[in-house]
């Protein structure tokens, strides 16, 4: 792109502390170990992409890897860490806050703050956490303190429960099926009807949503019809992140609201091959102008109208 003026909402922040937490705690990420982050590369990165504003998050497997309390101490240090490039790079960077889940009395005080007095353009939620899925009753009173605020709910796939299939990775396809269960169960359980206010952001154009929603239809239905159901379905918004193909996004752009679909990268978890491939297929896809300008930036202004109050090529970079 000639200028940078993307809003990645799928970017992703790894502070240092908690990549070493995370390594003491042995967890494993598939066969991919969690990667560095630094300020500088990932400037680099975004400016060759175009990418004026990058909405960092903690990604899998969050903070809830010990007790209660380790894990609020764990988000607060992220968010603060998150919150503090932020306030060092507002032409660049904003976040989506980690909360503690299922500790949910801890991820309202934590949003709350965040929200608050952080800054945090949203929280990220894990479509399962120790194999509790979003939509579930235990979940209510957050989702209550996030719909009363209008907040922007960013989901992003986490280890599926059980095994996983050996030398098959969990972004290989465990991931794509864990963020289509949470949404589904998000619709199935009424948790989007009990909380209309809710702007919620797929991670990964949806996982198997565009693809397979019609065979979602009736279970997603509250009238019986296929129409409702598709409706209840398109509710949600959608990133391009490991979905700017030949094959994605036609599925993609056949199924969404056109203006629920929104640009991100899943940098650095995707490395900068990964990042060159699907975002330069985005480019390549054949788009009407105007349809690659709202999935680009505009339509993530109509979600974040703080960023349409200057212009993206306006401010002084690195």
């Amino acid at each position: 792109m000639s200028s940078a003026n993307r809003i990645d909402v799928h970017q992703h922040i790894v502070p240092p502390a908690y990549r070493d937490w995370v390594n003491a705690k042995g967890f494993s990420f598939g066969s991919i170990p969690i990667p560095q982050w630094d300020l500088q590369e990932t400037i680099d990165l975004m400016d060759k992409h175009g990418i004026a504003t990058g909405i960092v998050s903690v990604s899998t497997p969050g903070v809830s890897l010990g007790s209660g309390a380790e894990a609020r101490d764990m988000a607060r240090e992220v968010n603060e860490f998150a919150a503090q490039v932020a306030i060092d790079r507002p032409d660049r960077f904003s976040f989506f806050a980690t909360l503690p889940l299922p500790d949910v009395d801890g991820a309202i005080a934590e949003a709350v703050y965040a929200l608050d007095k952080l800054q945090a353009a949203g929280v990220i939620l894990l479509a399962n956490t120790h194999g509790h899925y979003l939509g579930e009753k235990a979940f209510d009173p957050l989702m209550e303190e996030l719909n009363r605020r209008h907040a922007i709910v960013f989901v992003h796939p986490s280890d599926l429960p059980g095994a996983s299939l050996p030398g098959v990775p969990p972004f290989a396809a465990d991931f794509l099926l864990d963020t289509t269960r949470a949404a589904i169960n998000l619709i199935t359980s009424g948790s989007m009807t009990r909380h209309p206010n809710l702007k919620v952001i797929l991670s990964h154009a949806g996982g198997f949503i565009p693809y397979a929603a019609h065979r979602m239809a009736l279970i997603c239905s509250t009238d019986g019809t296929y129409e409702t159901g598709l409706n209840n379905l398109r509710q949600f918004y959608f990133d391009t992140a490991l979905s700017g193909s030949p094959t994605a996004l036609p599925s993609l752009l056949a199924f969404a609201d056109s203006s629920h679909i929104l640009f991100g990268s899943d940098w650095p978890f995707a490395p900068v091959e990964a990042v060159n491939h699907f975002t330069n297929g985005l480019d390549a896809y054949p788009l009407d102008p105007g349809l690659r300008s709202a999935i680009n930036r505009q339509n993530a202004e109509g979600l974040f109208p703080q960023f349409t109050t200057s212009s993206p090529t306006d401010s002084k970079r690195q």
